[in-house]
């Protein structure tokens, strides 16, 4: 099996890494000094469930140079997405299938108008993970799950033999009754995390332990609850009570990747996780008042510290 990773960040690095050192063809798409130290030096893993360090043969940042693939691991920002939708044309054969780990729930959407719908899955990563340094993935808690299928609830070829490949590499996999449950349910975290970490400046051990906080959270989530019912997805208390053990589950100062990027300066995906959920309500009719507030505080730092 030839796998690419687009976006070989924290996620796509980790597992990606993890592929590789079980032999499997893993080509690593990156870009910047992450790119140059992973040439130079191969990536490093620091993880609870054991260090390594591989050399990967193929290190670009130019998909030409990799040429089709069985499974491409998709995990650039929400905002990069249509770029590296035309970027990865080249790794695109007859039967390759796209699986978008990423935060939210557009991807789809984006990559089937670029590429074809028949290419694309669903994916959701579930891994406390950063860059520590240049060509240096920092794995946080024990945590390492990928949970991907088709959107038509088929348990097809492609996406049993990835699931074959990632048992083979040590890595929890899961394909779902309904991949596109468990993308929602992702959203209803992640966003709701998010959105309190970058307004409160505080890591996850707030939502642990304080008991406002804790609420606010859970009505954060009720919000994506109700947006996602009205999009055809059922979720209520049992996924809200599933996620808040989830969250409890994290190291106190485990720290989401927006707050990472706020915290750095960087460019940040509020307009694809609270901003989402606000749009994707307002088709609806549904107010998100929780969302709302977050998208609009949120906001000034969208690409970097305001200037004034």
């Amino acid at each position: 099996m030839k796998i690419a990773v687009m976006g070989a960040g924290a996620i796509g690095g980790y597992f990606g890494g993890r592929l590789a050192k079980a032999g499997f063809d893993v080509s690593f798409i990156a870009r910047g000094a992450h790119l140059d130290v992973i040439r130079k030096n191969g990536l490093k893993v620091l993880s609870p469930l054991g260090d390594f360090t591989i050399h990967p043969a193929t290190v670009t940042d130019d998909p030409a140079e990799v040429g089709p693939v069985d499974v491409i691991l998709f995990m650039v920002k929400n905002y990069d997405t249509l770029r590296a939708a035309e970027q990865i044309r080249p790794l695109v054969g007859p039967d390759t299938a796209i699986i978008p780990f990423q935060n939210g729930v557009e991807a789809r959407a984006m990559l089937s108008n670029v590429l074809g719908a028949r290419h694309v899955l669903g994916g959701v990563a579930f891994i406390p993970a950063s860059i520590q340094e240049p060509g240096v993935i920092k794995h946080n808690a024990e945590l390492a799950k990928l949970v991907f299928g088709e959107f038509d609830k088929q348990i097809t070829p492609r996406a049993l033999s990835f699931l074959d490949a990632l048992e083979k590499a040590g890595v929890t996999g899961e394909i779902p009754a309904d991949i596109s449950m468990v993308l929602w349910s992702k959203l209803m975290f992640l966003t709701s995390m998010s959105a309190i970490n970058c307004i409160t400046r505080q890591p996850v051990g707030l939502v642990q332990s304080d008991g406002e906080t804790i609420a606010l959270y859970m009505d954060a989530m009720r919000e994506v609850a109700a947006v996602a019912v009205a999009h055809g997805v059922s979720l209520g208390e049992e996924a809200i009570a599933d996620n808040m053990a989830l969250a409890k589950s994290f190291p106190p100062n485990n720290k989401t990747s927006m707050f990472h990027d706020l915290e750095a300066g960087r460019r940040l995906e509020i307009d694809y996780l609270s901003g989402a959920v606000v749009r994707l309500g307002r088709e609806k009719g549904i107010e998100t008042p929780i969302h709302r507030t977050a998208w609009v505080a949120i906001k000034p730092w969208i690409n970097g510290p305001p200037t004034t």
